[in-house]
């Protein structure tokens, strides 16, 4: 939770020294650092934390038109820190006048979300309102649904895209490093395999697997934090067991799961960073909290 509330603050502070023109270490947070943006950015990392949601979609973002008055004077909307923030996601206005989306939205949304278009096919379990206080010509609301991805199809599970490079020129810290950060952007998968290159050069190749709404911001990222020239393309057809969250019992307390069925099959597994933490917060080894796992409650 500290991690990740962190890392929101980090997305305003580069937002704000980058509108400033100073160094992130000079940023002086103004309503992003009173005390109630404080506890919604905590609030929402903690219940992120607790739902451990496997994705996280969004519909394209209503920022307002407008105006709106805050530390800096009478600005735009979108303020300028958050027009910066939400660069590269989808966002429109409308004839609500008024803000919609602040920096600390923007941010939460730049942290958390994986995709942003059309709700995505699912079976919904859960329903959320957040309700704001301003009243507007709609529903001052933001609304979120739980629920498990719709298997449309019991043979095949859609298309993902895999995008691949060779590498013979960068650091293995540069390397995971990108791996992360695609990772971080969404991408389902990044792994490497290490490959001969011509003239004998050892080399690696990086493969990222996203889904097809992610592909160009993938494209856009590889060559931004890579080395490469270019990079090949291929879509393909895959398998996959529907996945349910839930929690497993240890002897050091519940830890979330996953449980995984589908074809004839299901398992489970306890996520590795609630693992890594119990260990952590008691002072024992990863093993010894798996030998203690019990069967996931929903």
């Amino acid at each position: 939770v500290k991690t990740g509330a962190l890392s929101v603050y980090n997305i305003i502070a580069q937002a704000e020294g980058h509108v400033h023109g100073v160094p992130v270490g000079q940023v002086h947070f103004h309503e992003v650092g009173a005390l109630d943006a404080v506890a919604d950015v905590v609030g929402v990392c903690l219940l992120m934390d607790e739902l451990a949601p496997d994705r996280v979609a969004a519909s394209p973002v209503h920022v307002g038109s407008g105006q709106v008055r805050c530390a800096h004077g009478i600005l735009p909307v979108p303020a300028p820190a958050t027009a910066y923030i939400l660069r590269g996601i989808p966002i429109y206005g409308g004839e609500v006048r008024g803000e919609l989306c602040t920096p600390t939205g923007a941010a939460l949304l730049k942290h958390f979300v994986s995709s942003f278009g059309p709700m995505p096919v699912m079976s919904v379990s859960k329903t959320g309102y957040g309700m704001g206080r301003k009243d507007f010509e709609r529903a001052n609301c933001v609304r979120a649904f739980m629920g498990t991805a719709f298997d449309q199809s019991p043979q095949e599970d859609g298309e993902v895209t895999e995008l691949s490079c060779n590498l013979d020129d960068m650091t293995p810290e540069s390397i995971a490093f990108a791996q992360q950060l695609l990772l971080e952007e969404g991408a389902l998968d990044v792994y490497t395999v290490p490959i001969g290159m011509k003239k004998g050069r050892p080399g690696i190749m990086l493969v990222c697997m996203c889904g097809a709404e992610l592909k160009d911001k993938m494209v856009r990222l590889i060559f931004k934090h890579t080395t490469t020239l270019g990079m090949r393309q291929t879509v393909s057809r895959r398998h996959t067991l529907t996945r349910t969250p839930g929690q497993a019992a240890t002897a050091f307390g519940p830890v979330a799961a996953k449980t995984a069925s589908g074809y004839g099959t299901e398992r489970f597994k306890p996520e590795y960073e609630d693992v890594a933490r119990i260990a952590r917060e008691n002072k024992v080894s990863i093993e010894e909290v798996l030998r203690t796992v019990k069967n996931p409650t929903n």
